[in-house]
């Protein structure tokens, strides 16, 4: 059983969103995760110092496929915090059964220059108050 996490959303696997063979496309589980990791961010009311971030690292592990009509429930936990980074582990669950885990690393970004930067303190507070 998946433990408590930060936030938890359900969705239902589509028609679309399947192979030949009636498996989830691996890309939706990851489409999916970006989607509950944009959910958790929405928490935090954001500041004009805050910077930018891009993806900097995508990995998924995938225990049981998913099939037309699954009710997947995800749970978004904050799984690192660096210097200029912070990861996030989705775990996505059918029933009791663990399906997938997603990490995806953000990179924090110069708003001008694109380049990386050091999270601000008040956010790598506020990151480390929801550390899984």
């Amino acid at each position: 059983m998946v433990r408590d996490t930060i936030k938890a959303s359900d969705f239902r696997v589509a028609f679309r969103d399947v192979d030949m063979n009636g498996q989830m496309f691996r890309s939706v589980y990851i489409d999916r995760a970006e989607e509950a990791v944009a959910a958790f961010w929405r928490r935090r009311k954001g500041r004009d110092e805050d910077p930018i971030f891009i993806t900097g690292k995508v990995a998924g592990t995938f225990h049981l496929p998913l099939k037309i009509g699954d009710i997947v429930h995800t749970h978004v936990g904050v799984s690192k915090i660096g210097g200029k980074s912070a990861g996030f582990l989705v775990r996505m669950t059918r029933g009791d059964e663990q399906v997938a885990e997603v990490e995806i690393v953000w990179v924090a970004t110069d708003r001008e220059t694109g380049t990386s930067v050091a999270l601000p303190e008040e956010l790598r507070d506020w990151l480390y108050s929801f550390l899984d």
